[in-house]
């Protein structure tokens, strides 16, 4: 397949999980993909396993100056046919247990991150490009220990339908992968008997009974920057196995 054949797509959050999936997948479609991440072993890692002279950059979203720097580095290689905006900050927490600096840290990365991001890349953005944006089923599900995080990726999904609208007279579409429990390093700041009840009390809800791969949550989000999509803006897609059932 070559439905990234002479298109360039960066990845924020593209040295693991989902996004390293994405970004393997469409350099095997014939794209040019430019990734971020903060892990020194991960981005020496994802060097690796793209293509020679794939751009991966160090890049962190909860920084305000972040945000430039990137679409500095961008402008060097060109514009972009597609962006997908999927670095985060994940913690769980009580109510009881949110403080401040908890608050801000995580509405920097999750939130603050990406508008910096989408307001200095915009510019970059060639017509006909697709902006993808990664929320997650924990906006909808209700779950006690996740209120910090849910609203943070409730405020992408706010974000994105404004965009879709400001974009769309430049014919760039913009929607939301809503992921529920997929197999990444994402909840690995759990100690492993933690994370292993939070997954095992998710998957019980999950009509298939499993958790899902990065590779099935990258295909779908391939799909929406891809011109597969065309004619899809404004929309979101969950890839949780039936979890939240929309």
């Amino acid at each position: 397949m070559g439905r990234f054949r002479g298109r360039r797509v960066l990845i924020t959050g593209g040295t693991s999980g989902m996004g390293l999936a994405g970004a393997r997948r469409i350099a095997a479609e014939g794209g040019e993909v430019i990734v971020t991440g903060l892990d020194e072993g991960r981005l020496a890692a994802t060097r690796g396993m793209l293509p020679a002279g794939s751009p991966v950059l160090r890049n962190d979203a909860a920084d305000p100056a972040a945000a430039e720097a990137l679409a500095q580095a961008v402008r060097a290689a060109g514009t972009l046919g597609g962006l997908w905006l999927n670095a985060g900050h994940a913690a769980l927490g009580l109510p009881e247990e949110i403080d401040a600096d908890a608050f801000d840290r995580m509405m920097a990365a999750n939130v603050r991150g990406p508008m910096l991001q989408l307001a200095r890349l915009s510019p970059l953005l060639e017509p006909g490009a697709s902006v993808v944006l990664t929320s997650s089923s924990s906006t909808y599900e209700g779950a006690a220990m996740t209120a910090l995080y849910a609203a943070t990726k409730g405020a992408i999904v706010a974000m994105a339908r404004s965009w879709a609208t400001a974009l769309a007279p430049r014919g760039i579409r913009v929607n939301v992968l809503v992921p529920g429990p997929i197999e990444t390093n994402f909840r690995h700041f759990l100690p492993d008997a933690a994370r292993d009840a939070f997954e095992r009390s998710v998957v019980g809800q999950v009509p298939l009974g499993r958790v899902g791969t990065a590779e099935e949550a990258a295909a779908v989000a391939l799909f929406l920057l891809s011109p597969d999509s065309s004619y899809v803006t404004g929309s979101q897609y969950a890839v949780d196995g039936g979890l939240l059932r929309r």
